[in-house]
């Protein structure tokens, strides 16, 4: 396509500097605004329809001229590589009067880019929220379905990469479940805020036309109008909202990748990666990579750039709009590519899991994992709790000189440690009965953790 005249070229004289126009075009990454900004467009013709500016003809050519844009996109993938369109709002606007003449050139009345763009951007992510929230609830579905496949399973539980207290493997399961149901709850708080119409603000100060803008959002499916001309035009909050949301999920999916890193490696070898979702080396034979976790692992620090991008792009612009808020379409498009490819990616690993169980119980009934449970068994014997602790920490130094497990040691050792310990003490000790004391509510007793499971699995509907 020919080179085209701007939108904005009737104060111009000269020609612009072909380098500063390539460094001012947006069209090479906003064009997949091009469907939210043609629904909206289609929006705002209906509204100037409304409002006397179009008549019932020139609004239903405007209609279909749209519509036809929108079939030719589907169809033709190369109808929206353009060289020279600056950006994807010109670019609908000059296909679209090519298409039906004058009536096209009727359509911007009462609008600025800067309403315009803003409008485009929230139906899109308003969308693209959606999506990615179906696949935080596909990860989710992922989890329940390995822990429900493991209900028996005992695994070590952490602290400073230390073994602690040994938990039920759909524990874990669950404590992912969670930090991914409050990623759902953020992407739906984000999405509300994000669901204001902010098209009828114009470029700054609002529109001197009598257009219905409550009548638009319906149309378009927003729940609320913007108060504040000014504020909507130059306001990046859901972007950057977002990306903090985004960033967070991330965060927690690297946290699950480093997880399940650590435990497939040999010196763990509590779970075992399928061949669908590991690598191997160009050089060693024997290695088998965890690379779709690293991948998603990496990628998390790349969604939090896009973050930081956002703020620091934001943070010192005066009202009302700037050149500087084009910057928002790359780094929001990017949060939302890799989200979605990272939750996806997580889902699938999941389902390629298998865990080890009886690798996994063994390293839960070795360390002196039940030191707690002694503890505590000798405060409910009347023994205070910091003395109580003491006196373990001293009976799990013998149980290292004698190079046994606390539950081995012999009762008079025990006893010679604290007189309160009585036979008693062997039960107390066992893994099921540390896990089984664990029942209070969110903790991982056999009876809470099926409450939580079937909860869980009612959450997601």
């Amino acid at each position: 396509m020919a080179d085209e005249k701007k939108l904005w070229g009737g104060r111009f004289t000269g020609r612009a500097d072909e380098g500063f126009a390539a460094f001012n075009r947006s069209f090479g990454f906003d064009r997949r605004l091009f469907a939210a900004d043609v629904r909206a467009s289609a929006a705002h013709a209906e509204a100037l329809r409304a409002a006397g500016v179009l008549t019932d003809e020139e609004a239903a050519r405007i209609s279909r001229g749209l519509d036809a844009l929108l079939a030719r996109a589907s169809e033709d993938q190369s109808f929206l590589d353009d060289p020279h369109a600056e950006d994807v709002h010109s670019f609908i606007e000059a296909r679209l009067v090519e298409l039906i003449g004058d009536a096209g050139r009727k359509l911007h009345t009462g609008r600025s880019r800067n309403d315009q763009v803003a409008t485009a951007t929230r139906l899109w992510l308003r969308g693209e929220i959606d999506e990615i929230a179906a696949r935080v609830r596909e990860a989710q579905a992922a989890l329940l379905d390995l822990a429900e496949a493991h209900r028996e399973a005992v695994m070590p539980g952490y602290t400073h990469l230390q073994r602690a207290q040994p938990v039920l493997f759909a524990h874990w399961c669950l404590a992912y479940f969670e930090m991914l149901a409050r990623d759902r709850e953020r992407l739906a708080d984000a999405r509300r805020r994000t669901n204001v119409l902010p098209l009828g603000s114009a470029a700054l100060a609002g529109t001197s036309y009598a257009i219905d803008r409550e009548l638009v959002a319906r149309a378009l499916g927003f729940e609320s109008v913007s108060r504040n001309s000014l504020d909507a035009v130059s306001d990046r909050d859901f972007c950057v909202e977002f990306c903090a949301a985004a960033s967070l999920s991330m965060a927690h999916l690297s946290r699950l990748a480093e997880d399940l890193i650590i435990y497939s490696t040999t010196e763990f070898g509590f779970v075992e990666l399928g061949d669908a979702i590991s690598t191997g080396s160009s050089l060693m034979p024997q290695k088998k990579n965890p690379d779709a976790l690293e991948l998603v692992r990496g990628k998390s620090g790349r969604v939090f750039g896009d973050l930081v991008a956002l703020l620091v792009a934001v943070k010192g612009l005066p009202l009302a709009y700037n050149k500087d808020m084009q910057e928002d379409k790359e780094a929001t498009f990017d949060a939302a590519d890799t989200l979605s490819a990272s939750l996806e990616v997580t889902a699938t690993v999941l389902r390629n899991v298998r865990l080890r169980e009886e690798r996994a119980r063994e390293a839960a009934s070795r360390g002196y994992m039940n030191a707690t449970e002694l503890a505590d068994y000798l405060a409910r014997k009347g023994v205070p709790f910091r003395a109580a602790h003491e006196q373990v920490g001293r009976a799990v130094l013998r149980a290292i000189e004698l190079g046994v497990e606390l539950d081995e040691l012999p009762l008079e050792e025990l006893r010679a440690i604290s007189p309160h310990v009585g036979e008693d003490v062997r039960e107390a000790l066992t893994l099921e009965r540390t896990l089984a004391t664990k029942s209070q509510a969110g903790g991982t007793s056999r009876e809470r953790v099926a409450e939580a499971l079937a909860a869980a699995r009612e959450s997601l509907g």
